[in-house]
């Protein structure tokens, strides 16, 4: 392969991780709309997120068996081990927190808060790895932060004195999916990226039944059809094929990278909620976008210099 085929090569690649990434997020902006649209028939979080675990299990259980078959290569135990830490800290913790808080707060305000990860994986970079930060980092940092206060004025004036839990609570879960995006950057290259998504989806899907188990009794699964029509929704289209893409997409352009895509996350949340739940689209709530996706922006233009 001459030096123009190896250019061509790294770039069709890189296309083809941007695509991953930009369905990745859109696939995950749509889950708020579906929690929020389960919430009107006063289902709580615990057993919303059950079911969508319930109904993605199969697909990742299906994806395990693919994966060991097509390889002599066998997981070791450290790294069974990271990726059970990795799928309890970035799926089910994140997930059951990000649930919670959609109780309290608006979609939008949910996706810009978990928006700020990018600027968060790059200080957990830093800290973890020693990558350098440079001043881009700090500034997007400040943006972003601006952005979400303002977006958080906004629902308190709409949804009421509750916004501030719903916000800590999603902020909490952006930290757990901070920490998991950079554990996975370090782990995918080492045992492939559907292997990887397949098994740490595996190990939250046993989480959470276990904690629905404790906590929950039978009489829990008895639902409205469209609660489980969202479950599955969920599992689908906002589990399990955009675990996949963000796994595959980190692969080819690495976490940093990945994370600036998600841009489009706030931006299509913020329009379907409107769409869909009524959400007022408020002259707050653009500021707080426009201001949470500059910060990003700043920090994409320097990509894996800034770590």
């Amino acid at each position: 392969m001459n030096v123009q085929e190896v250019h061509q090569h790294e770039k069709r690649n890189h296309f083809i991780g941007i695509m991953l990434a930009t369905g990745a997020a859109l696939g995950f902006s749509v889950k708020a709309i579906f929690v929020k649209l389960a919430y009107t028939y006063d289902v709580d979080a615990l057993t919303m997120l059950m079911f969508r675990m319930m109904f993605a299990l199969p697909f990742f259980m299906l994806m395990i068996w693919l994966e060991e078959r097509k390889t002599s290569v066998r997981i070791t135990k450290h790294q069974l081990i990271a990726v059970t830490g990795l799928g309890l800290v970035g799926y089910y913790c994140s997930s059951l927190l990000d649930f919670m808080g959609l109780m309290y707060i608006s979609a939008g305000l949910e996706r810009l808060i978990l928006f700020i990860f990018p600027t968060m994986v790059v200080f957990m970079s830093a800290v973890f790895f020693g990558k350098r930060i440079q001043k881009e980092a700090y500034i997007a940092l400040a943006l972003s932060y601006a952005g979400i206060t303002a977006a958080m004025v906004n629902d308190v004036q709409i949804s009421g004195e509750h916004v501030m839990l719903g916000s800590v609570l999603v902020f909490i879960a952006t930290i757990t999916y901070s920490a998991f995006l950079v554990g996975s950057g370090e782990l995918i290259p080492q045992i492939g990226a559907r292997r990887f998504a397949a098994y740490a989806m595996f190990v939250s899907c046993l989480a959470v039944f276990i904690h629905f188990g404790i906590a929950r009794g039978f009489a829990d699964f008895s639902q409205p059809m469209a609660v489980y029509g969202y479950g599955m929704a969920m599992a689908v289209f906002s589990t399990v094929l955009p675990s996949f893409m963000l796994a595959a997409a980190i692969h080819r352009i690495g976490a940093s990278q990945t994370s600036i895509v998600g841009g489009l996350g706030p931006i299509a949340t913020i329009g379907l909620a409107a769409v869909f739940l009524a959400e007022p689209l408020t002259l707050m709530q653009l500021l707080g976008a426009t201001l949470v996706i500059s910060g990003v922006f700043i920090l994409g233009k320097k990509k894996e210099k800034l770590v």
